[in-house]
C-alpha cells in the first residue's frame, strides 16, 4: 500500500466526519461559487463548475443549494466574492503541508491558519517553499461495487489512468491532469457511482512518520481542515501502518 493510498483512506474516514458535520456542504458551496463566477453559470460549458455540481450530488446537497450558489456568483442574486489562495508550511518532522483556501477575507484566514501552523509545532513557509515537492494529479473515489478490481482497471486505463490503489472499502483511481475527465466520464458511462472525484496535489515522494510525530502532524491537519476557510491539506506524510489501525 503506497504512502498516498495511505493517507487516502484516513480523508476518507475524515470525509465522513466532515459529512455529520456539514462542513463538505461548506466547501463544495464554495467551490460551486469560485467556478460559476470564473466560467459562466452553464455546467455543460464550465468543465470546472460540472464537476463541482457533479460532486455537491454525490454528498446530497439540495438541488436548490445548488442553484442559489451559482445565482449568486453569477450576479443574479447578491453573494460573497471568495478568493483562492494556497499557503505553505512544515508540520513536525520536516513534513511538508499545502493548504488551499477560499476565503471573503485573506487578513483574517493567514492570521489564523499561521496560528494554526504555531500552535501545532509547525511553520508557514514562503510561497514556493513546499510546492515543488508535489504534482497535480486527478483523484477519483470508486466505492467497490459490482465491478471487480480487474473490470474498474481495465475500464480506467483505456481512459488514460495511470494508477488504480485498492482498499478494503474503494478503489482509488490516479490520473494526470489531461486525462482526468476521460476517465471520471467513462466510469459515470459505466453507471459506476463515483464517490468523489477532483485535482489534487500529490506528494512526489513522501516521508515516513509514526508514533508521536504522526499524532501531531495529523493534529495539524485537522485543526486545519476544521477552519472554515480551508479547503483542502495535503501532505507529503506517509503514516505508519499501526497508526492507520488506531485511527480505524
Amino acid at each position: 500500500m503506497s504512502g498516498h493510498s495511505k493517507w487516502s483512506t484516513i480523508k476518507r474516514k475524515k470525509g465522513a466526519a466532515d459529512a455529520k458535520r456539514g462542513k463538505l456542504f461548506t466547501k463544495a458551496i464554495k467551490e460551486i461559487t469560485i467556478a460559476a463566477r470564473e466560467g459562466g453559470g452553464d455546467p455543460s460549458a464550465n468543465p470546472r463548475l460540472r464537476l463541482a455540481v457533479d460532486n455537491a450530488k454525490s454528498i446530497n446537497m439540495p438541488a436548490d443549494n445548488i442553484e442559489r450558489a451559482i445565482k449568486k456568483a453569477t450576479g443574479e442574486l447578491e453573494g460573497v466574492t471568495y478568493h483562492e489562495l494556497t499557503y505553505e508550511g512544515y508540520a513536525t518532522g520536516g513534513i511538508a503541508l499545502l493548504v488551499e483556501v477560499a476565503t471573503d477575507n485573506k487578513n483574517r484566514t493567514v492570521a489564523e491558519v499561521r496560528h494554526l501552523f504555531s500552535k501545532h509545532n509547525g511553520s508557514m513557509g514562503e510561497s514556493g517553499s513546499v510546492a515543488w515537492m508535489f504534482e497535480k494529479k486527478g483523484i477519483i473515489s470508486l466505492p467497490k461495487q459490482e465491478k471487480s478490481e480487474d473490470e474498474v482497471l481495465e475500464i480506467v486505463l483505456n481512459a488514460g489512468a495511470e494508477d488504480l490503489h485498492t482498499e478494503d472499502e474503494f478503489f482509488e483511481i490516479q490520473t494526470d491532469v489531461e486525462s482526468f475527465e476521460p476517465v471520471r466520464k467513462a466510469l459515470l458511462n459505466k453507471n459506476l457511482n463515483v464517490e468523489n472525484a477532483s485535482l489534487q496535489w500529490i506528494a512526489k515522494n513522501t516521508l515516513n512518520i509514526k508514533g508521536e510525530d504522526a499524532e501531531q502532524v495529523l493534529k495539524l491537519v485537522e485543526a486545519l481542515e476544521d477552519c472554515d476557510d480551508v479547503q483542502n491539506v495535503y501532505t507529503n506524510a506517509d503514516f505508519d501502518e499501526e497508526f492507520i489501525k488506531q485511527q480505524a
